[in-house]
């Protein structure tokens, strides 16, 4: 194997490590803020790991439409709510040991079925499109539905405003 070889399987390694301590983050942190930091460094992991697996096009898209958008919203949203910008949220959370107990055994079925799964060696066939192809499709034929996305993105920003104005004028009177 060569060693740039090598690099690029322990960098995918590494990358992965990172986004499973960052995903943990988001759902162990107890403030929100930092919940949403670590989302974005997790999304920003797994952007890495795809320009590692060679899909350029994919890393792309990630940062711009998770990075980029949905985590600049979430961000946002957290901005506006004051009250829970600057605290930590309490968790408090009866189900825990149910919850390990579960996912222990998510993972052992998951495991099991990978083992004894046969997979089927084949040379891996690569289809030629281009960048540009994928471009052309997504800004042509399949137009309206990223429209009809921003349209719902902006929707729930002048929703996340009005509810933030609506706390802020009752706690004023």
């Amino acid at each position: 194997m060569p060693v740039l070889e090598i690099a690029v399987k322990f960098g995918i390694y590494a990358a992965m490590g990172t986004v499973l301590i960052f995903a943990l983050g988001v759902v162990t942190l107890r403030n929100l803020f930092h919940c949403a930091l670590c989302l974005a460094a997790a999304l920003i992991g797994t952007a890495v790991i795809y320009l590692g697996l060679r899909a350029d096009f994919l890393a792309g898209i990630q940062i711009l439409l998770y990075v980029g958008a949905v985590v600049t919203l979430v961000i946002f949203a957290i901005m506006l709510t004051e009250h829970l910008a600057g605290k930590t949220v309490r968790q408090n959370n009866s189900q825990s040991l149910p919850a390990v107990i579960g996912l222990a055994a998510f993972v052992a079925i998951l495991a099991a079925l990978i083992v004894k799964t046969p997979w089927p060696l084949q040379a891996a066939s690569h289809a030629k499109i281009s960048v540009m192809e994928i471009g052309q499709a997504l800004m042509g034929t399949y137009v309206f539905p990223f429209e009809v996305i921003s349209v719902i993105l902006i929707a729930a920003l002048i929703g996340a405003v009005v509810i933030a104005k609506k706390d802020n004028s009752g706690e004023q009177s």
